[in-house]
């Protein structure tokens, strides 16, 4: 049996062996009403691969693609445009080596593009040195608290009210396990939260989020002092890694940390993954850096090379006292990071930055005539907060049936928050057109 090779009586012997009645007790701890009580309804015990192929083409034209509808979501991952070019790179076989490399010595291209990446976001985010990449933004955020915690030997994190929801609570599943505490602030929509009260002695660090999950773009430069102050470390997240090509950097804010999620940049929205995790610090606190670090060398004949350095990973055996147990450095995803970032130059991603504002602008004054709607921001960069006359969700539901993709409702991510039943986050890149703004205002007007 090439697809089943075990037989009932190998399952029996095996189930055995380890003291389990029956392949369902393997699966006793994960909770009733996250399993089905049979098979999959409507699905046939078996077809043919033609048959199987034709039913999941159906099954995939349900689907709404960003490509072919009026897309406006956002809330932490974009739809940028990606140049056909960063597709033939990655596959080129001086890059597409193992994807980690355990013997660095003979993956010179892997390690090389490592290099160059780690470069580039040291640049974008200000910061002294970057690691060559985590998970995505959420688990580097969660890293980047359990680094603050080695680093001040405290246990309590203060976290934004305007950090992105699904990161927040990232870092609270890691605190339950690991013993430090959360103080999480109230969601906030106006983006007029005062952290610098907030922060004691016994604060490790603040995680602020710019632009912030509402969009609010912020200058964090007095929080940093009052960190400093206090002895706490400041870590700015970037969900939305194109706004460095306009904003100030965190490192010139006064950031300890600065965490990013890098999907924009070479990386399409892929049903929410693979991403790829974005991770700066300053030089002093190098070794305690969680991730890959590469650095530049020179062999024995003096030419040019690239080698792991500083590396306290999993791979030597640390078990719970190794700086991270994060195993993967989404490789693939950071060469096409790094790839499209090349292309685009300097001057390119400042203009990149600059349409995506623009298309921002645009889209906002235009819902802004909207009546009922108003814009709740003083300040954004592709991103904004709309508080409707009615609540969003039921709003972007009626818009979908009508193939308009119109942003993403805060009480999907904050459901236990009557407040933000209102609220509607729209995003708006370099790929929105007249053909989708349009569509989108008057969607919203008829279904308002």
């Amino acid at each position: 049996m090439r697809y089943l090779p075990l037989t009932d009586a190998d399952r029996r012997d095996m189930l055995a062996t380890i003291g389990a009645r029956s392949v369902d007790e393997l699966f006793r701890d994960v909770p009733a009403s996250a399993r089905l009580p049979g098979k999959v309804a409507g699905l046939p015990d078996h077809q043919g691969e033609l048959e199987v192929e034709r039913a999941f083409q159906a099954m995939a034209a349900k689907n709404v693609s960003p490509a072919s509808a009026p897309f406006f979501i956002g809330a932490g991952a974009y739809r940028h445009h990606v140049p056909a070019t960063v597709d033939y790179m990655i596959q080129r076989g001086e890059f597409l080596t193992s994807y980690t490399p355990y013997q660095p010595e003979i993956t010179q291209g892997t390690l090389q593009y490592l290099f160059e990446f780690q470069t580039q976001v040291g640049l974008l985010t200000g910061m002294d040195v970057a690691n060559a990449s985590m998970y995505d933004g959420s688990t580097a955020a969660s890293e980047a608290v359990l680094m603050a915690n080695r680093i001040t030997r405290r246990h309590k994190a203060l976290v934004s009210g305007g950090l992105h929801p699904q990161y927040r609570r990232v870092i609270e599943t890691t605190a339950h396990w690991q013993g430090y505490t959360v103080a999480a602030a109230a969601a906030d929509a106006a983006g007029l939260e005062d952290l610098i009260a907030r922060v004691d002695k016994e604060t490790s660090c603040v995680v602020v989020q710019n632009p912030s999950f509402f969009g609010h773009v912020r200058d964090f430069t007095a929080l940093s002092k009052a960190c400093q102050a206090a002895g706490a470390l400041l870590i700015v997240v970037v969900t939305e890694v194109v706004s460095l090509g306009l904003l100030k950097p965190p490192g010139e804010m006064g950031a300890d940390i600065v965490v990013c999620e890098g999907q924009s940049i070479g990386n399409g929205l892929g049903f929410g993954g693979p991403y790829v995790g974005l991770f700066a610090t300053r030089d002093k606190h190098v070794r305690q850096m969680p991730g890959r670090l590469v650095g530049e060398t020179v062999d024995a004949d003096g030419k040019r090379g690239f080698v792991l350095t500083l590396s306290t990973r999993e791979q030597h055996i640390r078990r719970e006292k190794a700086t991270s147990n994060i195993c993967t450095n989404a490789g693939l995803c950071a060469l096409a990071f790094t790839v499209h970032l090349t292309l685009l130059g300097e001057d390119g991603f400042r203009r990149l930055a600059e349409l995506n504002h623009a298309k921002a602008c645009e889209l906002a004054d235009r819902v802004a005539q909207i009546p009922g709607v108003e814009v709740v921001n003083d300040s954004f960069f592709n991103e904004f907060t709309v508080r409707l006359p009615k609540p969003a969700a039921p709003v972007v539901e009626a818009l979908a049936k009508k193939r308009i993709l119109a942003g993403v409702p805060v009480s999907r991510l904050l459901p236990d928050d009557p407040s933000v039943a209102n609220l509607l986050l729209l995003a708006a890149t370099e790929t929105a057109t007249e053909h989708g703004m349009g569509p989108l205002v008057d969607g919203l007007k008829e279904v308002l």
